[in-house]
């Protein structure tokens, strides 16, 4: 249980830190389109996401797949900016219609992310316990990103409902704050 702890705490913190500014900016790109009541959307655009990262998280650190912390690390940003155009996209319209293909995209981009994961499990140890770590490391990312999505959802709901901004204006001025500073990142990581 000690081991299921630490792991946890450290998925919790790989996500809460500064240094995770990129899937930051992903979780919130990601959930930024939608309202405290199009929470079950989200959380199941949260799910893709997981279910993508989880995969490659473990094949990573099985070292089944592996690929350049560069290229990763450079891909990373990309799919930020990508979440971000969906959103810049977005018709003005009140009614907000999910597509299928936005959850394949969470699913693909989270099969970026999960490469990036490993890297931060394989720095830590070998494969000794390999397979709990990994589990209890991506639950406590998962616990992380779902406090992500919460705080976005209530910040949203602050500003179009107690501020009165237009809810098209918040997605459409933070989308493109945050593909700006996507490109930057992946300018940085050249």
């Amino acid at each position: 249980m000690e081991d299921f702890n630490l792991y946890f705490s450290i998925g919790i913190e790989h996500i809460l830190t500064w240094e995770a500014l990129d899937h930051l900016l992903f979780i919130t790109a990601l959930c930024l389109q939608y309202t405290v009541k199009e929470w079950k959307k989200v959380a199941l655009l949260v799910t893709a996401f997981t279910i993508g990262h989880s995969i490659t998280l473990m094949l990573s650190a099985l070292k089944y797949i592996a690929l350049p912390v560069t290229l990763i690390e450079f891909l990373i940003p990309l799919t930020i900016a990508a979440a971000a155009i969906v959103n810049l996209w977005r018709p003005a319209t009140k009614t907000h219609v999910v597509r299928p293909a936005v959850y394949f995209l969470a699913l693909f981009f989270g099969l970026i992310h999960g490469m990036a994961y490993a890297t931060t499990i394989l720095d830590l140890e070998g494969s000794e316990g390999l397979v709990g770590h990994v589990f209890a490391f991506n639950v406590g990312i998962e616990i992380a990103q779902l406090l992500v999505v919460a705080v976005v959802l209530f910040i949203s709901f602050i500003l179009v409902h107690a501020i009165r901004v237009p809810g098209l204006i918040w997605v459409k001025i933070g989308s493109l704050i945050i593909f700006l500073v996507s490109i930057q990142l992946s300018l940085e990581r050249w």
